[in-house]
C-alpha cells in the first residue's frame, strides 16, 4: 500500500506542559516541526548548578512528579501537592520550598541545555536517596527549537509493550509517552523497535522513528497516587537491551520520532507504517 500498513490506532494523547511533572490527557494533539504544541514547554533550573531540572535524578527532584501542569485558557496552570494552584510564572519560590533547592522557571531550552542521569540500576540497588554516579546528558540532540524534551520532538509507546510489562493505558503515564498505540492482536512486545527509520503516519501527521527509548529511573517512581514501579525499568533491561543510537545499548520501551509533516492527531487515528 502506497501509505504503509495499517499497524493500530491512537489509544491515548498525553501533553507534558512542565518537563517532569504530570501532564494532561488530550482527545488530540497540533504538532508542529519542533514537536508537539505545548510539550515540555517549560522546565525548572536549579539555580546551584545551572541544570535542568527532571527526576531522572530522584535524589533531588522526585517530588515534581507529585506536580501537575496543564494548559488552561490564559497559560499553563501548576497544581501543588496540596491542591494549590498558580500560574507556572509564579511557580519558582513554592516549587523551591518543595524540592529543597532554589529553582527557577525557564520557558526556552538554552544552547547545550544539561541535565543529571543517573544508571537506574544503580538507583534501584541504592535507593531514591543515595548518591550515585551522574551522567551529563545534553537536552534535545534529535529535536529543533526551544521546548525540555531529551531527543527527539515527539514520544510513542504502543500497547503490546505495555501489555508485556504489565501495564494498562492509566500506567503508560509512567513513560510519559506524547502517543500511546494500541497494536493489533498478535503484536510483538518492543515492536518499537522496527519502527526505526520508519515513516509513521497518524491523522494529518507524519513521523519518522528515530531511535528506540532508553529508560531511565522516571518510569520507577511514584507518579500521583501510582505507586512505585522497579519492574517499569527492569523488565527491558532483562527482555529489550538494543543499540539506542549515540547513547550505545540500553534498556528501551518506546519510540522516539521526529515530524516530517505537523498537523493534527487525534484518538481513534489510524497508524500506517511505511
Amino acid at each position: 500500500m502506497t501509505n504503509g500498513e495499517e499497524t493500530g490506532r491512537v489509544a491515548v494523547l498525553r501533553r507534558y506542559p512542565v518537563k517532569s511533572m504530570l501532564g494532561e490527557r488530550c482527545t488530540s494533539l497540533d504538532v508542529g516541526a519542533t514537536g508537539v504544541i505545548g510539550d515540555r514547554r517549560y522546565a525548572l533550573i536549579d539555580d546551584e548548578s545551572g541544570r535542568v531540572v527532571t527526576a531522572k535524578n530522584p535524589r533531588l527532584w522526585r517530588r515534581l512528579l507529585e506536580c501537575t501542569a496543564a494548559t488552561a485558557d490564559d497559560g499553563v496552570v501548576v497544581t501543588l501537592p496540596d491542591g494549590a494552584t498558580m500560574p507556572v510564572s509564579d511557580a519558582g519560590a513554592a516549587l523551591s520550598e518543595l524540592v529543597g533547592r532554589s529553582v527557577h522557571v525557564a520557558d526556552e531550552r538554552s544552547a547545550g541545555a544539561v541535565l543529571e542521569r543517573p544508571d537506574p540500576e544503580d538507583v534501584l540497588a541504592r535507593g531514591l536517596d543515595a548518591e550515585t554516579e551522574i551522567v551529563l546528558l545534553e537536552l534535545a540532540q534529535g529535536a529543533p527549537g526551544g521546548a525540555f524534551v531529551d531527543h527527539s520532538p515527539v514520544h510513542l509507546v504502543a500497547t503490546s509493550t505495555l501489555d508485556a510489562i504489565g501495564f494498562d493505558l492509566d500506567e503508560s503515564v509512567r513513560y510519559r509517552p506524547n502517543l500511546v498505540i494500541e497494536t493489533r492482536d498478535g503484536t510483538p512486545p518492543f515492536v518499537e523497535n522496527d519502527w526505526v527509520g520508519a515513516t509513521l503516519r497518524l491523522g494529518e501527521v507524519v513521523l519518522r522513528g528515530t531511535l528506540p527509548t532508553p529508560r531511565c529511573s522516571v518510569p520507577t517512581l511514584e507518579h500521583g497516587t501510582l505507586p512505585r514501579s522497579p519492574h517499569s525499568v527492569r523488565y527491558p533491561q532483562e527482555h529489550n537491551r538494543v543499540e539506542a543510537g549515540e547513547f550505545g545499548v540500553l534498556p528501551c520501551a518506546g519510540l522516539y520520532a521526529e515530524v516530517v509533516t505537523g498537523g493534527t492527531v487525534r484518538e481513534g487515528d489510524r497508524m500506517r507504517v511505511g
